[in-house]
């Protein structure tokens, strides 16, 4: 009885496969890769819900989280004299254009369309979160954001959202505190 030869092995064989390398916090994360990055460059670990229906308005965000419409953070984009600048106003809120004007000092404040909210963010409108954006842009927070323990705000995407207490996201937004909230009627 013969023994058989043993069979050749490659070096491609004998190494054992190298696993995959870990996702990056973009590729781990239901948040756009943009934000995603942001929140690991600041060292935050939220939990990004992702959900199937959009969250682009406060009141479906709102909806979708199960909490109060107040606790939704609305970014939004203005320009004061053509330069672009961000309010983080609650989403049972709406902004006094006139408060912000005088506020920044400016002659004129309008809403920004579509098209700048991107080029100033690199976000769509819908899914602009309060920081991570893809220009330094002047930030004013509505103080009434701090009236809670937890705000929601979205992730960068219309589907996403994330908690953080307002001082935190305020902080990290480099925004000032102010009162540009139109007044109840």
């Amino acid at each position: 009885m013969s023994t058989p030869e043993p069979a050749e092995t490659t070096a491609a064989e004998a190494t054992p496969a190298a696993p995959a390398p870990a996702p990056t916090p973009a590729e781990a994360s239901p948040a756009h890769p943009r934000f995603a990055e942001a929140l690991a460059g600041l060292g935050l670990q939220v939990e990004v819900r992702r959900f199937p229906d959009a969250t682009r308005t406060a009141a479906e965000a709102a909806a979708a989280v199960g909490c109060d419409l107040s606790e939704i953070v609305k970014s939004l984009v203005f320009t004061a004299d053509g330069v672009p600048v961000l309010v983080l106003m609650d989403g049972s809120s709406r902004v006094d254009v006139e408060l912000v004007r005088r506020e920044l000092g400016a002659r004129k404040v309008k809403r920004a369309d579509a098209a700048l909210v991107r080029e100033t963010t690199g976000y769509a409108i819908g899914g602009v979160p309060p920081f991570g954006h893809a220009t330094r842009t002047r930030v004013l927070a509505d103080r009434r954001l701090l009236d809670h323990a937890v705000v929601w705000a979205a992730a960068g995407t219309p589907h996403t959202v994330f908690p953080l207490d307002p001082k935190t996201l305020i902080a990290h937004a480099g925004a000032t505190v102010v009162d540009v909230r139109e007044p109840a009627e």
